[in-house]
């Protein structure tokens, strides 16, 4: 089992000293409005941005100190926009999930072709195998992501905004899967009463701060959503799971105290 711990992470002015644990097996959001710093930080950690001070450590591992191969094998990534320049079907696309295990002049094996389908299957796109990448939808294109980092096979995985383009069935069973992997899970959402659902503990981020983090039901209060995002809102258990569950009040509204 993987713990991710950072310490002290900055980069620039877009992330100030931020510490973040992710115990073993836990999923772990990250919240806050945008430009709060919740990709910066992701970056950080899978290894697009080098931090400009502090640490990312994946069992004591510093991940900055590791080979782009060797971060590969145990981390995989669902980035927020993926290119659809590549000419490949969705199969092809999910295979390369098992890039960082093999040799790179190595082609797909019976193997790796098994687990993207099942990979695909489990995302509910299995018909799609044979489609050309990026000729699929925003949310197809999601899921196939997905299943590419299913098929790779992490002890990380690194999620941002994975629900974005998605219908809401595939928002919760995507989430679902996610939590059902076994794997550390770091993401950052938007969506507060996704991550109340989901998440085992939250981070909230301002400015390139964490303002605050604990369980759900300990971040999510009226107080930090007036003050972190500017709303007015209620937070109630939800009447069959008990999680938090944000209830806005538009603005304008007489019993309103923000402005419109």
């Amino acid at each position: 089992m993987t713990e991710l711990r950072t310490e002290a992470l900055s980069y620039g002015t877009r992330l100030r000293a931020v510490d973040v644990l992710a115990r073993p097996g836990e999923t772990v959001g990250l919240v806050g409005p945008n430009g709060s710093g919740k990709t910066t930080l992701l970056r950080c950690v899978y290894g697009t941005l080098r931090p400009t001070s502090g640490r990312a450590l994946l069992d004591g591992d510093d991940l900055h100190a590791l080979t782009p191969r060797a971060r590969a094998r145990r981390i995989a990534t669902v980035p927020q926009d993926a290119s659809t320049e590549f000419e490949l079907t969705v199969r092809e696309l999910v295979a390369l999930g098992r890039s960082p295990h093999k040799r790179f002049w190595e082609g797909d094996t019976g193997d790796d072709l098994e687990r993207a389908d099942a990979a695909l299957a489990r995302v509910g796109i299995a018909d799609l195998a044979q489609r050309p990448y990026p000729g699929l939808s925003g949310g197809e294109r999601q899921r196939a992501l997905v299943a590419r980092a299913l098929v790779q096979d992490p002890a990380l995985l690194v999620l941002d905004e994975p629900t974005n383009h998605l219908d809401i069935r595939y928002q919760l069973e995507v989430l679902s899967l996610v939590r059902d992997l076994g794997t550390t899970n770091l993401l950052a959402l938007h969506d507060l009463n996704l991550a109340a659902a989901y998440c085992d503990r939250l981070y909230v981020l301002r400015d390139g701060r964490i303002v605050t983090h604990g369980r759900p039901a300990e971040v999510l209060t009226p107080g930090l959503l007036a003050g972190v995002y500017g709303v007015d809102a209620a937070v109630v258990p939800h009447p069959v799971t008990g999680t938090p569950t944000v209830l806005y009040l538009p603005a304008g509204h007489p019993a309103s105290t923000s402005r419109a």
